[in-house]
């Protein structure tokens, strides 16, 4: 272990430790006790890269290039009492309407009603951020009061200037519709923004 580091990082063995626990078609399926973080996104964004970059895990949550694949809420124990909960992408655009209908309904009832959740991470592409149902979810958040935090992923995708700007467009737009979260920029491939999530994650997960 290199205790010499000029700037230390932060220090995410429980994340290392995530295995898989449960997945949860149905309500009543959702653990009722401990705490979790929540991730949520389009199917395309990078969401299950960017829960398998926190963990240092490759094959913890599946990866896929068809978007609307996964329907399950995917419960990760950290231990006894912490979770991470992948929850199913929004990627719409080739399935049944029944199935977006279905999404909602699972959605609105986790969100609304799940008291072991402790915050939303809303994984958003750098480069197309705010899409409708990125704000169907930090609306959700804002009006049952749940903290969310916006993660702004596939940043090696563009310049640091533009990676800024798209950090700044987003803050404001969200500023004006008065929402409160938080915004970071992160790229799974080159572990951007790593340290900065775990930050956030281990106040939520009071680590």
């Amino acid at each position: 272990m290199n205790t010499h580091k000029k700037a230390p990082t932060v220090d995410n063995r429980y994340y290392r430790q995530a295995s898989f626990l449960i997945s949860a078609g149905k309500a009543r399926q959702f653990p009722d006790e401990g705490i979790e973080v929540a991730f949520s996104g389009r199917s395309n964004a990078g969401k299950s890269s960017a829960i398998n970059t926190l963990c240092d895990n490759k094959g913890l949550a599946r990866t896929s290039k068809t978007p609307g694949r996964t329907q399950l809420v995917n419960y990760f124990a950290l231990d006894s009492e912490r979770r991470l909960v992948d929850l199913p992408g929004y990627g719409f655009a080739k399935v049944p309407v029944a199935v977006k209908e279905a999404w909602q309904k699972l959605m609105t009832q986790y969100i609304s009603k799940q008291e072991t959740l402790k915050g939303l991470v809303i994984i958003m592409d750098i480069r197309h951020p705010l899409n409708e149902y990125d704000w169907q979810m930090l609306e959700w958040c804002h009006h049952y009061q749940l903290p969310a935090h916006v993660l702004l992923t596939k940043a090696d995708k563009l310049k640091r200037g533009a990676q800024q700007n798209s950090k700044l467009k987003t803050q404001k737009l969200l500023k004006d519709a008065g929402i409160d979260a938080s915004v970071q920029i992160f790229s799974s491939l080159k572990k951007t923004g790593l340290d900065e999530l775990v930050t956030k994650l281990n106040g939520w997960l009071m680590l």
